[in-house]
């Protein structure tokens, strides 16, 4: 009698678990699916807008691909985010609103703030931030974004270098053209390099290729591009440079012949701040400028390291450490 009153006992306990109205078994797992459905249509809004950036519409089949999931469960969300005034039909095309572009663009921002959030401080490797993001992007509300977007001092480019759209959802221009479309000669800054597919943005990584990076191409065939920064040379594939996009240097920066990256100074040599790299965004350039790190002021290495890292700069009077990739992200002109 005991064991069965025991048992009776444990199975009201699980019951009770079950059904608990915030905490119960069904509770949460009515939640998870809550989630899981605001995930799938915010990931289908942003299929939508790509496409539409790139001057295309998307389809059923081009949202089923996109989201890995059936025909029939793709043709039960378009009916629900449709009904939600999110999205239209014309046809084979399924179109957004101007209320489901909104909802896009704040999930292309949270995304973004959140790559340039895990690269500048998490200090996350770059070829994992794109996976992480889109963890993170579908938990913020509109207010919790503009938080993060003012902390980081309102970036304008993720890692990759993609523009990240403003609290109004307008998004900075983009210059940039893939290097394989490049056909003027002279350096160029690299603006973009592209993160899909992930074996040809690993191998652009694995070159040493960076975002702000000022290159020259210095051979091109139909196997191989070459490219150099002045000091190394970089080999890639055509199918692996058409995923770096450039730019031509404006005037004003053709114009700084003999400008060095800050820790090429040597010790006792005086440096005047010519520039922040464009890589630089979010905390990492809010705080140099805390620093005092801006145009025109005066820098000096003072103090060196055994290992070489970080070294020590004297700036409007106060000592500073930075590590060598901080220093090489500041362009000086010798004094």
């Amino acid at each position: 009698m005991p064991i069965l009153a025991w048992l009776i006992a444990i199975l009201l306990l699980g019951l009770v678990g079950l059904f608990l109205p915030t905490y119960g078994g069904l509770a949460r797992l009515a939640a998870w699916r809550e989630i899981r459905q605001r995930e799938l249509v915010e990931d289908a809004l942003k299929h939508l807008l790509g496409r539409e950036q790139e001057g295309r519409h998307a389809t059923p089949q081009s949202l089923a691909g996109t989201l890995n999931i059936s025909p029939a469960r793709t043709v039960k969300l378009i009916e629900q985010i449709e009904s939600q005034n999110l999205v239209e039909s014309r046809g084979s095309e399924v179109h957004l609103t101007p209320e489901g572009e909104r909802w896009a663009l704040h999930v292309v921002r949270a995304h973004r703030l959140w790559e340039r959030y895990l690269a500048d401080e998490a200090r996350m490797p770059l070829e994992k931030i794109h996976g992480e993001a889109h963890k993170r992007e579908h938990r913020l509300s509109e207010a919790e974004l503009d938080m993060l977007d003012a902390a980081m001092g309102h970036p304008t480019r993720d890692p990759h270098g993609d523009p990240i759209p403003n609290r109004e959802g307008k998004i900075p221009s983009q210059p940039a053209v893939p290097l394989t479309a490049w056909q003027a000669e002279g350096p160029v800054r690299i603006l973009h390099i592209e993160d899909e597919p992930a074996l040809a943005y690993e191998q652009i990584l694995a070159a040493g290729l960076r975002l702000g990076q000022v290159i020259r191409l210095i051979e091109k065939t139909p196997a191989r591009y070459v490219l150099s920064d002045g000091e190394n040379e970089y080999r890639l594939a055509p199918s692996v440079a058409a995923n770096v996009n450039v730019a031509p240097l404006p005037e004003t920066e053709m114009a700084l012949k003999g400008a060095l990256p800050l820790h090429g100074l040597a010790n006792a040599q005086k440096g005047e701040i010519l520039s922040l790299d464009e890589g630089v965004q979010g905390f990492t350039r809010r705080r140099f400028l805390d620093l005092g790190l801006t145009p025109g002021t005066l820098i000096t290495p003072e103090l060196g390291n055994f290992f070489g890292d970080p070294r020590a700069y004297r700036v409007r009077g106060t000592l500073i450490a930075l590590r060598k990739d901080q220093a090489a992200q500041i362009w000086v002109k010798p004094v």
